[in-house]
């Protein structure tokens, strides 16, 4: 038999998170970001589920292809461009959209030859300081858009780097505004936390555009201080395994690679066929939440490169055969957002999402 290890993709939950976007932000059209293979989910096994966004954001030419073999007809925005002019052919070819965010881009459109003129989103670095022309240089690089017979919209976009913190937004709004306030075109402002926390009571920071990436996938952008289950958020992954093996500890027995952890008592615990190699967190200490059969219980000793050891002492009733939740949905509508997952191990959902081995069989459910 193939070795009992899952993930599974909610297009449901998918939905449902979309939608939450849309209340979050009514009268704004909504993307779906779909980047790094729709952040681990796969895009074919995504698109149902997503498929009634106003239009789909990702990063290559390749990921844009394969939205348009899946029949979208919409928009769909390349976040941060062409890499290079020959990348225009495509983006015509496809009916792209793109972000221009340096001098190199303009230059490329200028020297482009289509028929089909293109919409771009027109960047400003307000102080994320990764992509985008600076508050004083944004004006010239839009008058030499506008004038371009290559470019038959220009939509005005920024990226907030502290949306999820204490920060918040008001200080880069306030530099995106005061640079773009009397220039035409739509707007497009909002990530995740954003979206979520400012874009219902705020449409001028809404605008015409909002760009929710993990919030589509059930993970809460500004986790710990608000849940995925306080957003109203549903887990979009699952992983799940099951118990391949039993043992029962003596006090003073230790548990895997460099015996991090000693039993002080008797007790009972699980090993489940899932690991590093199939990207699980290995740096996950001991106490890091997992279901069994639906009972929250803690991980012990260290990740290994196939199986972790589990607590059985919360679910004693369990045996080789019961189902383990890694993430996302267990049985009788138990839930363990990847959140908190993320957190035990130093990091975040996004990447636990996005580190899914190829080897973990995949499927939609």
């Amino acid at each position: 038999m193939p070795r009992p290890i899952e993930a599974l993709i909610h297009p449901d939950a998918l939905a449902h998170n979309l939608q939450r976007a849309r209340r979050a932000a009514p009268d704004a059209k909504v993307w779906a970001v779909v980047k790094a293979n729709g952040y681990g989910h796969g895009i074919e096994r995504a698109y149902a589920g997503l498929k009634a966004a106003d239009g789909f954001a990702l990063l290559d030419l390749a990921e844009a292809e394969r939205v348009r073999a899946l029949g979208w007809r919409g928009p769909i925005l390349l976040l941060e461009g062409c890499f290079e002019a020959r990348d225009l052919e495509l983006c015509s070819r496809l009916d792209l959209w793109h972000t221009v965010h340096r001098e190199a881009q303009i230059d490329w459109l200028a020297a482009h030859k289509t028929q089909r003129p293109h919409h771009v989103f027109l960047k400003m670095n307000s102080g994320m300081n990764r992509l985008g022309f600076a508050p004083a240089a944004y004006r010239s690089a839009w008058l030499r858009l506008s004038g371009l017979t290559q470019v038959d919209g220009i939509t005005l976009t920024t990226h907030f780097a502290d949306a999820d913190g204490a920060a918040g937004v008001d200080a880069q709004l306030a530099v995106f505004d005061a640079a773009a306030r009397d220039l035409p075109g739509e707007r497009s402002l909002c990530n995740s936390a954003a979206t979520l926390r400012f874009a219902a009571e705020r449409p001028e920071l809404r605008g015409d555009w909002v760009r929710p990436g993990i919030m589509v996938y059930g993970s809460a952008p500004d986790h710990p201080k608000r849940r995925s289950a306080d957003w109203e958020l549903q887990p979009g992954m699952t992983l799940r395994a099951e118990l391949i093996a039993t043992q029962r500890l003596r006090a003073g027995d230790c548990v895997g690679y460099g015996s991090s952890f000693r039993a002080d008592a008797e007790m009972q615990i699980g090993v489940a066929a899932c690991g590093y190699a199939d990207g699980y967190p290995r740096l996950a200490p001991t106490g890091t939440p997992v279901l069994v059969d639906g009972v929250r219980t803690r991980l012990l000793g260290r990740v290994s490169m196939d199986m972790v050891a589990i607590d059985l002492g919360p679910v004693s009733q369990a045996a080789v055969g019961s189902e383990v939740t890694l993430w996302g949905r267990g049985p009788n509508g138990s839930v363990l957002p990847i959140d908190e997952v993320a957190q035990a191990a130093g990091t975040i959902g996004y990447e636990l999402m996005c580190a899914l081995a190829p080897r973990v069989p995949t499927r939609v459910a």
